[in-house]
């Protein structure tokens, strides 16, 4: 069977178990060198945050080597949420999908690194993906535990709905020359 996403990032070795089954012990590289680097947006949701689950979360996405570059905690109002999904505006779910999100408090991260963005959509996975961080923590499709970025090019526009530039920490992480 194909490995999806995963599959297709770079491989290194990790001790299996550690995150959960992975194809073949893939992972993806985390701290890039500055031409190789992306960013991407990942919220742990409403859910994640009343189930104490952000700590398991964030460890996932250390693991993998991505670097955290920015991290608040913070109650959403109905605004920034029209602006993040804005898509599914029109769609019937859409107003269970607003009292969901503004349900609690939502942590919101930027994490960096080399491909982070299809990774991170690995990582994440589906709701019944064991393995992935729904597939192992979320219990309903309508409450999925968490968000990813879909495309470098979306991680871009929504990195800004939820954080000011100054607010993206420019730091130097030692484990690069380990990494590349």
């Amino acid at each position: 069977p194909a490995m999806g996403s995963l599959g297709r990032c770079l491989a290194r070795s990790l001790p299996r178990g550690q995150l959960g089954p992975s194809p073949a012990g893939l992972r993806c590289y985390g701290s890039a060198p500055p031409e190789l680097q992306e960013k991407t947006l990942v919220l742990a949701k409403p859910d994640a945050v009343q189930r104490r689950l952000v700590g398991s979360i964030i460890q996932r996405f250390e693991r993998r080597g991505f670097k955290l570059v920015a991290m608040k905690l913070l109650q959403v109002d109905q605004g920034l949420v029209d602006r993040h999904y804005q898509e599914l505006r029109h769609k019937p779910f859409y107003p269970a999908l607003v009292a969901y999100m503004t349900s609690g408090p939502v942590v919101a991260m930027v994490w960096e690194g080399y491909n982070v963005v299809r990774c991170t959509r690995a990582m994440v996975g589906d709701t019944d993906s064991v393995g992935t961080i729904r597939g192992d923590l979320s219990v309903h499709i309508s409450r999925n535990v968490v968000h990813a970025s879909d495309s470098v090019e979306t991680a871009q526009r929504e990195i800004y709905f939820w954080f000011q530039r100054d607010e993206l920490v420019d730091w130097e992480s030692r484990d690069r020359d380990h990494t590349y």
